[in-house]
């Protein structure tokens, strides 16, 4: 089952499940976010791009992201199919069509209508006036509906965070296009195939590529209508499916899927935590008699130790040890977890 399908068979589930609990909403199946006609994009231009990584290599600095095992100069990464993660915002992958190989860049596509927005019950996920989806982490809950429902299997989550575990994406380089800076990625680009813009210019620079070079580009700017439109544009020339895009979203706002399985959060709200703290409980009780096992093990090693003592050395010898392992014992009792002896 594809993703589409996926999140249609959901949307249809969570009406359901809401008919009993919730009052029907006229707007509810049409649900889209405000379209922002003056919102910036960036268009890529698979044409131009050479593999460099340099895009790599900027989006982790500015980001304060940690740098890869494998260094940017290394190229030969770029032939592995990498997607993005909680600590690599963007990839830039190698794709062979016949004798030709193209790098293309992925990164969040900054939808018009996020699924991941109309996913996400908390409100984490936000479209901005500016084109940006942004991510407010405060609230996060770490469901990870935002993950399954991106059609671009953009968002990542930060697994080794124990504490405070947060879905990381590319942020558009908000905090730099504020000030009037461009994305760290656009600036680094040495080919020119990123362009930063107002995104209905963006399409009109696209398609007059297109128009002055019809043998050179692919009449098809990736983004313009898929998934309801995306701010990140690409340019290429060969089939976008060829370079891995999907070319099967459709042109509906991909929030009309994702909304309407939010009829079932009041349920999962009220069910989830039955089902965690069963598991909690069935792990707390394992972790008990793994506990208890170990103790009556080091039990069992003790006497044997100490009976082998009075066997060799005698009885006072034993009762020594014994008094010197009782005394060790209520000592390390009363030190705090961490303080040494």
């Amino acid at each position: 089952m594809n993703r589409r399908k996926f999140l249609t068979v959901m949307g249809s589930a969570g009406v359901a499940s809401a008919l009993g609990a919730a009052t029907t909403d006229a707007d509810a199946a049409s649900h889209t976010y405000p379209y922002y006609e003056d919102s910036y994009g960036v268009l890529h231009d698979t044409t131009r791009c050479i593999g460099c990584r340099r895009c790599e290599k900027a989006c982790q600095q500015v980001n304060n992201l940690p740098m890869p095992e494998k260094p940017f100069e290394d190229l030969s990464v770029t032939a592995t199919r990498r997607r993005t993660s909680a600590y690599a915002w963007t990839v830039v992958n190698k794709y062979k069509v016949g004798d030709v190989e193209i790098f293309r860049k992925l990164q969040c596509l900054h939808c018009n209508d996020p699924a991941c927005a109309s996913a996400c019950f908390a409100k984490c996920f936000q479209k901005m006036p500016d084109g940006t989806v942004h991510y407010e982490g405060s609230q996060c809950v770490g469901c990870r509906y935002c993950m399954v429902a991106c059609p671009f299997y953009v968002p990542g989550f930060q697994y080794d965070e124990a504490w405070d575990p947060l879905v990381q994406k590319c942020t558009f380089c908000q905090p730099r296009t504020q000030k009037g800076q461009l994305p760290g990625c656009v600036e680094a680009c040495p080919m020119d195939a990123l362009t930063f813009g107002k995104r209905k210019d963006l399409i009109a620079i696209a398609k007059k590529r297109i128009a002055e070079n019809p043998d050179k580009y692919v009449n098809y700017i990736y983004g313009e209508h898929d998934a309801g439109g995306t701010a990140w544009l690409t340019l290429s020339g060969v089939k976008p499916d060829k370079l891995g895009m999907d070319t099967h979203l459709g042109n509906s706002p991909m929030g009309e899927l994702t909304y309407g399985a939010l009829g079932a959060v009041p349920m999962i709200i009220g069910f989830w935590p039955v089902v965690f703290g069963g598991v909690y409980g069935v792990s707390k009780a394992k972790d008990a008699y793994y506990k208890r096992e170990k103790e009556k093990a080091a039990k069992a090693a003790m006497e044997a130790a100490l009976k082998k003592v009075e066997e060799t050395q005698g009885a006072d010898a034993a009762a020594k040890v014994r008094e010197a392992l009782a005394q060790a014992q209520e000592h390390g009792c009363s030190c705090k977890h961490g303080e040494d002896a």
